[in-house]
């Protein structure tokens, strides 16, 4: 049952998850998976919660369908989440579509005891009370209570299409105005390229992007409000600075393809040590001799590599990163703390607000612990990526009132 006292505060609790190994081997990991989930539902007890997933369906979706109607019904129905009476869900499966899918997931539950929740319809520009359990999937362009957008195609590397986009929605709780954007940026597709400069390429294509959806949901198109965008931002360390620190007293190898004289793999030794090889570098391949460095005081040591939001600073908040980097840890249902040794392990999937949205975030006044910001299943395999949780209070009468006109209120349902 949620926390009593929606005058204190509304207790909100948003995740982001990026879900494709679910899909891939459902049968290992979706049990594992939502166990996990439901446990941080249970520990926290918020009375909104909005779970938004990336890769949802795995690399194949056609061949997922039975798993996503499974997966989604569990969460619809487990007795879990029995108390939360309201819930709307959103599922691109447009997957024919190369144009338009980006296999974004959006998931809202509304708890039994909160009331007067409404959600924005960006048709009507207006604000509808939000009844029921609806189920809304394929092609969602046409669905007014969202917007949704793939990136530009000039936006993808080399301009190859990729599931890769944004899913914005708006709610009002506690008579508060909010924006809830589901976000999957670009990957580093070669691990050689990234090493190569500082900021990487991949950097900057990843930038481009976010800025082009902040852009977007701060238009003129309709009212300003906070915003929360959380998702699989793919933000990476900087390759270079993080080798030339793990490897500052190595030499270096370089192994060229014997037909293009491309670079194929990197190779960091020891200078002495009988030459031990501490790192191996490959377009697919990133094995560091000792993960221990990634999870040590959950990588702290690492974060003043993770570079890429600071040129957002002025747009976008975050809370201080407590918790190991949460990709890309090993697939096998039997390891939950490993890494695998494809990327440098770094903190992809984030949770991020406007400098307004922080102001909405109930401070205590005791030193009672409410905000809480961490990743879920630390122990348990989730797939390749830990989910990322945010919990906290909406103030009542905090931030920008969306209660304009009680008349928008009362003439329209949803």
């Amino acid at each position: 049952m949620a926390a009593k006292g929606a005058a204190a505060g509304a207790g909100v609790l948003l995740v982001t998850a990026n879900v494709g190994s679910l899909f891939d081997d459902p049968e290992n990991l979706q049990k594992n998976w939502l166990r996990e989930f439901y446990q941080v539902v249970h520990t926290h007890k918020p009375h909104f919660m909005a779970l938004h997933c990336q890769e949802f369906g795995g690399k194949n979706y056609e061949a997922s369908m039975s798993h996503v109607d499974k997966f989604v019904k569990e969460l619809l129905s487990s007795d879990a989440m029995k108390d939360y009476n309201r819930a709307r869900v959103y599922l691109d499966e447009n997957y024919k579509s190369q144009e338009h899918f980006t296999a974004l997931g959006s998931f809202y539950f509304l708890h039994e005891s909160l009331k007067n929740i409404y959600q924005f319809d960006f048709k009507a520009k207006k604000y509808k009370k939000v009844t029921g359990k609806e189920i809304y999937s394929d092609t969602l362009e046409s669905t007014p209570m969202l917007e949704k957008e793939k990136f530009p195609q000039d936006y993808f590397p080399e301009c190859k299409w990729s599931r890769k986009g944004f899913i914005r929605t708006r709610w009002c709780i506690t008579d508060c105005a909010f924006d809830l954007v589901n976000i999957h940026l670009f990957h580093d597709a070669s691990n050689l390229i990234a090493w190569e400069t500082s900021p990487s390429v991949y950097s900057g294509i990843r930038h481009k992007a976010l800025g082009y959806v902040l852009d977007r949901i701060i238009d003129q198109r309709f009212e300003k409000v906070s915003y929360f965008v959380f998702g699989d931002f793919n933000f990476r360390l900087d390759a270079k600075a993080v080798v030339e620190t793990l490897c500052a007293k190595a030499t270096m190898q370089t192994i060229r393809a014997a037909d293009t004289n491309e670079v194929v793999k990197l190779i960091f030794r020891e200078s002495d040590n009988d030459r031990k090889v501490m790192l191996q570098l490959e377009k697919k391949l990133f094995d560091y001799f000792n993960q221990d460095v990634f999870r040590d005081n959950n990588g702290t040591a690492l974060l003043e590599f993770d570079r890429e939001l600071s040129v957002f600073k002025d747009r976008l908040y975050e809370l201080d990163i407590s918790f190991p980097p949460s990709y890309p840890y090993s697939e096998d249902s039997s390891q939950g703390k490993q890494y695998m040794n494809t990327r440098c392990p770094a903190w992809c999937d984030r949770i991020l607000m406007s400098h307004s949205a922080k102001e909405l975030i109930l401070k205590s006044e005791n030193d009672e612990k409410i905000v809480i910001y961490d990743h879920i299943g630390p122990n348990v395999c989730m797939g390749d990526h830990k989910p990322v949780f945010l919990s906290f209070r909406i103030a009542a009468g905090a931030g920008k009132r969306c209660l304009r006109n009680e008349k928008i209120f009362r003439e329209t349902t949803l």
